[in-house]
């Protein structure tokens, strides 16, 4: 009975992502659904992403916490649409939360809708939202054994950004192994070392992400 009352929500989550990401490609907006560990810098990412990309592509932000709203806060401080998900408890975000959130962004002319979800290495990955891409953010501090412990989180992305490279000297983490482990469990992972702090590494995320958001005006 408790394998068919899960598989029932997931369907019926994947139903309402479904709807979602129509409504995304028909307005040609490029979404993004960014999942760490609590405070591995994905507010950080979202905040250095909107600066270097926001004078090509108008971008929309939802923040997913338990509580709180002091992430949505700082990206609205950079004048682009924001909305909180507050989760009350739950440890991700889901479609019909996201679709909720949509009836309060203006989405005209938005090009990039980043998602941030609530920070856990395990549910996100389980619910689609409807987004073009799911991305791991993984910090140094954290260890290079979560691509072996969590991998579901590696194997549902498309991209693995490792962040935090400015602590590598002070801190115990391998970066070969990460890689190696990550790999094998999603050969088609593209992996970026950055970090937010110095901006290092950013570059090729930019890049990417870029190529991704341009190519949805030839969908």
């Amino acid at each position: 009975m408790k394998i068919s009352v899960v598989s029932n929500i997931l369907e019926a989550n994947d139903r309402i992502a479904a709807e979602n990401k129509a409504l995304f490609d028909e307005r040609g907006i490029y979404a993004v659904n960014i999942m760490s560990s609590p405070g591995a810098g994905k507010t950080s990412l979202v905040e250095k992403t909107v600066e270097a990309l926001g004078d090509r592509f108008r971008i929309a932000v939802i923040e997913g916490d338990i509580q709180d709203t002091c992430d949505a806060e700082r990206v609205a401080r950079l004048g682009i649409p924001v909305v909180q998900i507050n989760t009350g408890g739950a440890c991700h975000i889901d479609g019909n939360m996201v679709r909720g959130a949509l009836s309060s962004l203006d989405l005209d002319g938005v090009r990039l809708l980043i998602v941030e979800n609530v920070g856990n290495l395990v549910c996100p990955a389980e619910f689609k939202l409807g987004e073009h891409a799911k991305v791991m953010l993984l910090s140094t501090p954290e260890g290079a054994d979560k691509p072996a412990k969590y991998p579901l989180m590696f194997q549902e992305s498309s991209v693995l950004l490792i962040n935090k490279t400015d602590l590598l000297p002070y801190v115990d983490f391998d970066m070969a192994k990460a890689r190696r482990d990550a790999l094998a469990i999603n050969r088609n992972l593209r992996i970026f070392e950055i970090s937010c702090k110095n901006a290092e590494g950013l570059e090729g995320w930019y890049g990417w992400l870029s190529g991704e958001i341009e190519s949805t005006r030839k969908r």
